[in-house]
C-alpha cells in the first residue's frame, strides 16, 4: 500500500514541478493573481515573484524525485505531508471563494476546476499520510552512498530548465497561441454553442481628466489611452482564444480581422508592459522592421502600455512601426518574454522568439517565401520529450543500474545473503550502503 501510494504521488509531483519549471513566467504571473485576488498587488516586487515561481517548481520537482527513488525516506514523507497540508487549504479557499478560475498547480497543461483542484490534494494528502506513517517500508532504488548524485542533479537539472526557459521561451508550450495554431479558428464558435457577451472597456485621459469609454463612443485622438479591460458581460461558449482583440494606437481602428486575413507575413513585436521590456536589443528590433518594410510584410507593435510609455519607447529605441494596443493578460498569453516577437500569416503562428533570440534578416537575407524562417520549426513534441528523456532520466536510470550492479558485486565478494527489509515505521532508519535492499 505505501509503495502503490508513492508511486502515484512521486509522478504527480515530478510533473506538477516540470511543467512550472518549463513556464516560470506563468507561474509568476499566477503568484500575482493571488496577490491580486487578497487584495496586495503589489506587496511583492516582480523579482521576489519570479523567485518563488522558480523555487516552487524546483521544490515539488525535487520532492517527487526523491519520493520515487526512497531517498531520505522520513524526511521527504514528512516535508510532503506539509506542502500538501498547505495547498490543501489554499484550494480550499479557492473552491470556497473562487477569487481566481484556475489554480495554476499544473501550469497550463491540465486546468482543473477549483472545487477538482481540492478533491486532488485531498486524495494527495492521504495518500502522502500513508506513505509519512511507514516510511521504512518504501523500497530504496539506490544506495545511500550515492544518493548525493541524485539530489544534486535533479536540483541542478530542474533550475537549468527555468534558467533556460526564462531566456528562451518555454520548451513546452501548453497555451493556445503555440506555434502551429490558427486563431481565427481558436475564436470559432461551435455551431449550436451559445456565444459570450464581452464589454471591453477604455480608459483614457485628457486635460487631467480620466473617463472610461466602449468601442462605440470611442473619442477622437486628443485623449490619452491608459489602460483597457475587458469582461464577460454574459455566460456562454469560451472559445480558447477570446480576447485577440489588436486597434491601432493613432486612430482606434480595429485591425483584427484584416491583419488576421493577411495573405502575407505579419511580425508581431509584443510587450504587455512597456514600462518593463528589455531594451537591449532594439536595434536588432529595428532592423527587422526595415527587412519587413523592404520585403511588404506587415510589423506592428503590440502593447497594453498606454501613450506615455510608447512614446518613451520611440525615443529611447528609435521605433518608427505602428503600435497596437491589446488586453494586458492575453499579450502575457501569446509569448512569455517582453517584449517577444511573433511571426504570422494568414493567421497562423507559423515562429516566435524571445527578445534575447531574435531572428538575423537583414537586407541581404532571402524572402520569408525562401527562408527556413518562414517555415514551421520542425522540433515536435516527441523529440523534445525524447531530449527530457535524454538529458534527465537517462543518466538516473544508468546511475541507478550501476548502483545496483555494484551492491550485487559487494554481495557476492561477501558469500551471503542480503539481509531482509527493513519494514519498520519507527526507530531510527537502518543505513547498509553494502546491501541489495538498504542499497
Amino acid at each position: 500500500m505505501v509503495n502503490v501510494c508513492r508511486f502515484i504521488v512521486a509522478p504527480v509531483f515530478i510533473f506538477s514541478g516540470f511543467v512550472k519549471a518549463v513556464d516560470p513566467l506563468g507561474t509568476q504571473y499566477k503568484i500575482q493573481d493571488y496577490l491580486e485576488a487578497l487584495g496586495h498587488p503589489e506587496l511583492l516586487p516582480d523579482w521576489v515573484t519570479l523567485g518563488m515561481s522558480v523555487l516552487l517548481s524546483a521544490l515539488e520537482f525535487l520532492l517527487g524525485v526523491l519520493l520515487l527513488f526512497a531517498i531520505h525516506r522520513r524526511l521527504v514523507s514528512k516535508a510532503i505531508v506539509a506542502f500538501l497540508v498547505v495547498m490543501t487549504a489554499i484550494t480550499l479557499w479557492l473552491a470556497l471563494a473562487n477569487p481566481v478560475s484556475d489554480c495554476g498547480c499544473f501550469g497550463d497543461a491540465v486546468h482543473l476546476s477549483n472545487w477538482q483542484t481540492f478533491g486532488k490534494n485531498v486524495a494527495l494528502l492521504v495518500m502522502a499520510v500513508v506513505i509519512a506513517r511507514w516510511p521504512l517500508k518504501m523500497l530504496r532504488f539506490i544506495s545511500k552512498t550515492n544518493q548525493w548524485i541524485v539530489i544534486n542533479y535533479t536540483l541542478l537539472f530542474t533550475l537549468a530548465v527555468s534558467v533556460w526557459c526564462l531566456y528562451t521561451l518555454p520548451l513546452f508550450d501548453f497555451r493556445p497561441y503555440h506555434v502551429g495554431a490558427d486563431i481565427r479558428k481558436g475564436m470559432e464558435v461551435p455551431v449550436g454553442e451559445k456565444e459570450p457577451q464581452y464589454e471591453t472597456t477604455f480608459i483614457l485621459e485628457k486635460n487631467g481628466e480620466r473617463k472610461e469609454f466602449t468601442l462605440d463612443n470611442y473619442p477622437d485622438s486628443t485623449w490619452t489611452f491608459i489602460d483597457s479591460k475587458t469582461v464577460m458581460t454574459e455566460e456562454g461558449y469560451v472559445p480558447p482564444i477570446h480576447d485577440f482583440v489588436l486597434e491601432l494606437t493613432d486612430t482606434g481602428e480595429d485591425i483584427t480581422d484584416s491583419l488576421l486575413a493577411a495573405p502575407g507575413y505579419t511580425f508581431l513585436l509584443i510587450s504587455p508592459s512597456l514600462e518593463h521590456a528589455d531594451d537591449s536589443h532594439f536595434g536588432s528590433m529595428d532592423q527587422l522592421y526595415e527587412y519587413a518594410k523592404d520585403h511588404g510584410y506587415g510589423f506592428y507593435g503590440v502593447t497594453a502600455s498606454g501613450d506615455d510609455a510608447i512614446g518613451r519607447w520611440r525615443d529611447l529605441t528609435g521605433a518608427e512601426y505602428p503600435f497596437c494596443h491589446a488586453d494586458h493578460t492575453m499579450l502575457k498569453t501569446v509569448i512569455r518574454s517582453n517584449p517577444g516577437l511573433v511571426l504570422i500569416k494568414e493567421g497562423v503562428i507559423i515562429r516566435k522568439w524571445s527578445h534575447n533570440q531574435l531572428p538575423e534578416l537583414s537586407e541581404a537575407s532571402p524572402a520569408l517565401e525562401e527562408h527556413e524562417l518562414g517555415r514551421m520549426p520542425e522540433d515536435s513534441v516527441p523529440r523534445k520529450i525524447g531530449t527530457i528523456l535524454l538529458w534527465f532520466a537517462l543518466p538516473l536510470f544508468l546511475l541507478t543500474l550501476a548502483d545496483r550492479l555494484w551492491a550485487w558485486t559487494r554481495w557476492v565478494k561477501k558469500g551471503s545473503l542480503p539481509p531482509a527489509p527493513s519494514q519498520g515505521g519507527g526507530g531510527q532508519e537502518k543505513g547498509d550502503t553494502d546491501t541489495i535492499e538498504n542499497g
